[in-house]
């Protein structure tokens, strides 16, 4: 059989950005995807070089070479990932067909406010997608219904997961939640940047964007959250995100039983039993959330702490998990919730 007949037997989908993180987790999971054969692989500064000299990881893609960021190249594909800056994905999505399916894993299409996009973003607003968290009511049919998907952020993802049920099921006030969260150096980008040095991370945790962090406004919009104050930690180590999101109770329902029945028949949110309290190390590789809940003794706060890998469930697990649903697939394929330990 002809090698370009082999290649064409799958489902055919592009990334552009495959030099950056997200894009080489994006291509180590369409690797191991039974049903998807990777059509183009494109880069900025990268093009020219092999998959392999830029994702020595990714060994079963080496020999592809990353052409450049041209629309032209991910047309032919039956679905498109576009791993991008925040701020550039609009401009070539505009100049796809419509019939090619889009997942955007910037922040170009998340948000329904222009006001909060001005707040937050330079340039335009771009418009609003169909928002990719397959977990929220109702929002797995409308993704499956679409063929522009916005990706969830990494921070957003790990913490509305923890606080959406809670908001809903009347628990939590969402006028008052507060979220500290640490995140591995990944989720800053692959660009080289001095506080992103081995030596100014390593040993040392601290804080970035306080008071002014991207990600507030998408976590208000699909937590239903009305006041939030986010402090975002960079800890010294590759990937994963640990969040701690406590709010003022209302009434007196259980929070992890509130959880637990809201995400009983989630494959990849995981309430972990009583006492045992979720860890970054246990996310790793995987498209899980780990949550579990409590109510401080001292103040009665709801505290929900989270864990997800920002690369997978944040980043390029969720663009697949969001993907297999827009191509009419069993949504977990190719996707582990087993991660990778130590």
């Amino acid at each position: 059989m002809h090698s370009d007949t082999v290649e064409r037997m799958g489902i055919r989908v592009a990334v552009a950005g495959a030099s950056g993180y997200a894009g080489g987790e994006l291509l180590r999971l369409i690797a191991g995807h039974p049903q998807f054969e990777l059509a183009v692989a494109t880069g900025f500064a990268q093009a020219g070089s092999t998959i392999g000299s830029v994702h020595p990881h990714v060994r079963s893609l080496r020999d592809v070479v990353l052409a450049k960021t041209d629309p032209a190249v991910l047309a032919d594909a039956d679905l498109v990932f576009l791993a991008l800056p925040h701020g550039e994905s609009a401009a070539i999505a505009a100049q796809l067909p419509d019939s090619v399916k889009v997942v955007d894993l910037g922040a170009d299409f998340r948000l329904r406010s222009a006001a909060d996009w001005a707040k937050y973003y330079p340039g335009a607003h771009a418009g609003t997608w169909t928002y990719g968290l397959p977990e929220l009511p109702g929002q797995r049919e409308l993704i499956a219904a679409s063929t522009r998907v916005a990706n969830t952020g990494c921070y957003a993802v790990t913490a509305i997961l923890a606080l959406a049920p809670l908001i809903a099921a009347g628990v939590a006030d969402p006028d008052d939640v507060v979220i500290v969260a640490s995140s591995g150096t990944s989720g800053a980008g692959r660009s080289p940047k001095q506080h992103l040095l081995a030596s100014e991370v390593m040993g040392s945790m601290s804080p970035y964007k306080v008071g002014a962090h991207q990600h507030v406004a998408e976590i208000k919009q699909a937590s239903g959250a009305r006041t939030l104050s986010m402090t975002p930690l960079l800890a010294p180590m590759p990937r994963g995100i640990l969040a701690t999101v406590t709010a003022r109770p209302l009434g007196g329902a259980d929070p992890r039983e509130v959880l637990a029945a809201a995400y009983a028949d989630e494959p990849f949110v995981h309430v972990l039993p009583e006492g045992q309290w979720p860890q970054t190390g246990a996310t790793f590789g995987a498209n899980s959330a780990h949550l579990q809940a409590t109510l401080d003794v001292d103040s009665g706060r709801i505290v929900v702490v989270s864990a997800t890998d920002n690369l997978v469930k944040g980043a390029a697990g969720q663009a697949v998990q969001n993907a297999n649903i827009m191509l009419g697939l069993p949504e977990t394929t190719g996707l582990a919730i087993d991660g990778i330990a130590p």
